[in-house]
Formats: C-alpha cells, sequence, structure tokens
C-alpha cells in the first residue's frame, strides 16, 4: 500500500453524524466492477443536493476529509476505503469511526485520525474562510494536524500501526517480512511434533 507520511492540501468538510458505509459507495457499485473505478460512485445519492459540500469545486480532490461522529459506521465493506481512495482522500479526521472502517482504513494506507469536534469546527471554519486556498497539514511523523493558521494539534496513533503506514506495510506485507522467523519456527515444531504435520506441506 501507499505509505503515509505527511499530507498537505485542502481539507473538504462534511461535518455530518453517521455518514455509513452504504452513503459513501451503495452496494451494488461493489458486485463485478473494478475498485479503480469506485470514486465515480462516491456519496451518489447525495450530489443532487444543492448544500452537499463535495458538489463544490474547490473541494474536488481534496485530499483530507473533515468528517462528523461515527464515521464509517454500518456494514463492513473495505470499498468504502477504495471509494474514498478514488476521490483523491489520504486522511479522514472525525471525532468517533465505525470501527471496521477504522481498521480498514489503517490496511489501505488512508490515515484516520480522532480529534475533538471543537477542534474540527475550528478546522472547517478556517478552511471555509478561504475555500480552496487554505491548506491543512496532516503530519503522521509528528502526529499533529497543522491548522491553516497554523496551529498544531495532536492526535494519537497505535505505534505499531504508525510505523505500518509510514512504510506502507498492511499485515500480509508485515508478515511476510518475518518468513525466515516463520519457517525457523515450522521447522523446528514439526520436529518436536510431526504428527501434527503429516497432511502440512512446508514452503
Amino acid at each position: 500500500m501507499q505509505p503515509f507520511t505527511t499530507v498537505t492540501g485542502v481539507a473538504a468538510p462534511l461535518l455530518r453524524a453517521n455518514i455509513d458505509t452504504d452513503m459513501i459507495i451503495p452496494i451494488q457499485h461493489l458486485v463485478g466492477g473494478d475498485r479503480a473505478g469506485l470514486g465515480a460512485h462516491a456519496f451518489e445519492r447525495f450530489r443532487d443536493q444543492p448544500d452537499w459540500p463535495l458538489n463544490r469545486p474547490e473541494y474536488q480532490g481534496a485530499p483530507i476529509l473533515l468528517a462528523g461522529e461515527n464515521f464509517g459506521c454500518g456494514s463492513s465493506r473495505e470499498g468504502a476505503v477504495w471509494t474514498l481512495q478514488g476521490i483523491g482522500v489520504r486522511c479522514v479526521i472525525a471525532p468517533s469511526f465505525g470501527d471496521i472502517f477504522f481498521n480498514n482504513c489503517m490496511q489501505n494506507g488512508v490515515l484516520p485520525v480522532r480529534l475533538d469536534i471543537a477542534a474540527i469546527r475550528r478546522l472547517a471554519e478556517e478552511t471555509e474562510a478561504a475555500p480552496g486556498n487554505a491548506r491543512v497539514t496532516v503530519d503522521l511523523e509528528r502526529q499533529v494536524v497543522v491548522t491553516p493558521r497554523g496551529e498544531a494539534i495532536p492526535f494519537e496513533v497505535d505505534p505499531r500501526r504508525k510505523a505500518a503506514l509510514l512504510e506502507g506495510l498492511d499485515e500480509i506485507a508485515a508478515t511476510r517480512r518475518q518468513a525466515d522467523a516463520i519457517a525457523t519456527w515450522q521447522a523446528r515444531d514439526q520436529a518436536a511434533r510431526p504428527w501434527a504435520w503429516d497432511s502440512v506441506a512446508l514452503p
């Protein structure tokens, strides 16, 4: 997956609570299609709403999404993260996330940042003061979100997941890095318990 270090760009404000994964991408677009084309269907049920923030040209391709409480709740579809990537999103900042969506973000190189709603509203206000021109920076190494006015807001992230994101490693890639250690353990265990390996072919 693509490593995440620092992202700077426009932050699109979408401060509605309980945006679920079906709102991000309807299930019919996840059947028999190509994940590369999912961005074209992002939030499509809202596109005819004149006040829908993501319809505004200044927020097209924004790499940062400012969201409300419980973002990504609902079903466990990984396609919701792929869809956000398809419209250019690298980071979602929200007070809280659906647990499975949060994990799917981490597995696909999208950084989910938890900040309190007051801080997110300040970010949105600064962004709206200069729409399309205000820039937000999300620095994973330093664990800060830098507002358009230069305020650095710290955030927490699990150290193991931080390291994986910085290196661009999902769980499969991280496991493959331990291939030699795994093979050594398998050989030792096979010698100690051959009966348990009768039907297992070692690589």
